[in-house]
C-alpha cells in the first residue's frame, strides 16, 4: 500500500510531462489547427493546475514561447487570438519568460494590433500583454522604442474599460523606468486621464498612478495648458486632493512644474497633511488655492520670468 501510494506522485508528474511535452510538439511541429489547439491547452493547463508557476517553466523549457511569439504575425484571427492568451499566461509571475518572450520578437505584432481598430478583442489582449511585458525592467526600452506611447495613450480615449485600464499601468511602468531617460506621454493623454480619475476611487493604487502621469505630462507647457481647459481638469485635482491617497495628492498639488508653482503645492501639502480631516480646508478654498498655483505659474511664463 505504502509503495502504491508513493509511486503515484510520480506517475502524476510522469504524465504531466508527458502531456506537456506532447502539446509542444503539437505547437512546434503541428499545421495551423493544430498550433491553434495546442496554445489553447498551454493556456488551459497553465490557469487550472496547481502548481501553475513549474509548468509555465516547463512549456518555456519545452521551447513553446518562439513558435507562440510567430503565431502572433499571423492573419488568422483565431491563431493570434490563441496565442496571445498563452502568452500572457506564460508571461504571469515569471521573470525569465516574460524576458525571453520580448526577445523572441513579440513586441512588433503586439504593437500591431495596438493600431488596429477592427478588433476590440485582441486589442485589448494586446495591451494586456504590454503591460505584463513592461514589468519586466530589461523590457522596457525595447517597448519603449516601439513607438507604443502613443498608441497607449490613444487607448486611454478609444479602448474598452479594461484596455484604458491596462494602458495607464503599462505607461506607468514605462515612465518609471530608473535606468532610462524619462518618457513623458503626449499632452492628449490630459483628457483621458482626467476622465478616469473622476470615475475612480481617489484613495486607490490606481488613482496614484493616474496622477503620477498628469503630473509628468503638466511638466510641459503644452500640458498645462491643455489641462486648464479641460472640462473638470483642475477641479478633479482638487478632489483628488481632498480624498486620494497621501501620494495621489501629493502628485495632485505638485503638477505644476516651475519653482514658485512647486513651493506653492508644498505648502498646501503641509497644510492638508497638518490639518485633522475635520478642519481641512473646505474644497471652495482648496480649489481657489489650486487655481491660484495655476495662474501664478501661467503668470510667470506669460512674462518670461
Amino acid at each position: 500500500m505504502g509503495e502504491e501510494e508513493d509511486a503515484a506522485p510520480f506517475t502524476r508528474s510522469s504524465y504531466k510531462q508527458t502531456l506537456i511535452d506532447q502539446i509542444s510538439g503539437n505547437l512546434i511541429a503541428g499545421d495551423l489547427t493544430v498550433k491553434i489547439h495546442a496554445a489553447r491547452e498551454i493556456r488551459s493547463l497553465i490557469r487550472h493546475h496547481n502548481s501553475s508557476h513549474q509548468i509555465r517553466a516547463k512549456f518555456a523549457s519545452a521551447g513553446v514561447i518562439q513558435p507562440l511569439v510567430l503565431m502572433l504575425y499571423s492573419r488568422n484571427h483565431d491563431a493570434r487570438h490563441a496565442s496571445l492568451l498563452a502568452v500572457l499566461n506564460l508571461a504571469s509571475r515569471n521573470e525569465r519568460n516574460k524576458e525571453q518572450i520580448v526577445t523572441s520578437g513579440a513586441i512588433p505584432p503586439l504593437v500591431d494590433l495596438l493600431n488596429s481598430h477592427t478588433n476590440t478583442t485582441l486589442r485589448e489582449l494586446a495591451t494586456a500583454a504590454i503591460l505584463t511585458l513592461s514589468t519586466a525592467q530589461p523590457n522596457k526600452q525595447t517597448i519603449i522604442n516601439s513607438g507604443v506611447i502613443p498608441l497607449l495613450v490613444q487607448i486611454l480615449s478609444c479602448g474598452t474599460v479594461q484596455a484604458r485600464v491596462d494602458a495607464v499601468t503599462a505607461l506607468y511602468n514605462l515612465t518609471t523606468s530608473k535606468q532610462q531617460p524619462t518618457v513623458t506621454p503626449d499632452a492628449k493623454a490630459i483628457p483621458p486621464l482626467i476622465n478616469l480619475l473622476k470615475e475612480c476611487k481617489k484613495s486607490s493604487k490606481f488613482a496614484e498612478k493616474t496622477t503620477f502621469l498628469i503630473k509628468i505630462v503638466l511638466k510641459s507647457e503644452e500640458g498645462r495648458l491643455t489641462i486648464t481647459n479641460t472640462v473638470d481638469g483642475i477641479l478633479t485635482l482638487v478632489e483628488t486632493i481632498e480624498d486620494g491617497s497621501l501620494i495621489s495628492t501629493e502628485h495632485a498639488l505638485t503638477a505644476y512644474g516651475t519653482d514658485q508653482g512647486q513651493d506653492m503645492a508644498r505648502a498646501l501639502l503641509d497644510l492638508l497633511r497638518d490639518s485633522h480631516p475635520e478642519k481641512r480646508p473646505s474644497s471652495m478654498v482648496v480649489e481657489k488655492m489650486v487655481h491660484d498655483i495655476a495662474a501664478r505659474v501661467d503668470g510667470l511664463e506669460n512674462t518670461g520670468k
